[in-house]
């Protein structure tokens, strides 16, 4: 149960991420933060990257084998990079109209299912 909750906290800790670093565009394009300074972006992703790495830290510190979890710190770090990218992807596609998934995306997707396998091999 302890990998599932790492994946799943890794999971929200990503989705959190993604708004942080990227949200701020989409909110822009919608005229909702258009006239803000850049502090004020800055200070509002901050805000929504503490939600972050409050799931995110709780998710490395379960999973990691040291403490008792199921992955190693490269595990770790390939599973998160691994969510990162398809969260990013649900995002664009979603909040992004004018971004489209391309042949060589597909590609670049099965490279990192090629290095989960990778990282997990005995």
């Amino acid at each position: 149960m302890t990998g599932v909750y790492t994946i799943l906290l890794l999971v929200v800790s990503n989705i959190f991420m993604t708004f942080a670093w990227y949200g701020h565009l989409k909110l822009q394009e919608m005229k909702v933060i258009s006239n803000w300074p850049l502090f004020g972006v800055i200070l509002f992703s901050w805000f929504i990257a503490l939600a972050e790495y409050s799931c995110q830290i709780p998710a490395n510190r379960i999973g990691f084998s040291g403490n008792g979890g199921p992955f190693s710190l490269m595990q770790l770090k390939v599973i998160q990079e691994v969510i990162t990218l398809i969260i990013f992807t649900i995002f664009t596609t979603v909040f992004f109209r004018g971004e489209s998934l391309h042949w060589n995306h597909l590609a670049a997707f099965c490279c990192l299912i090629l290095a989960v396998y990778f990282v997990f091999m005995k």
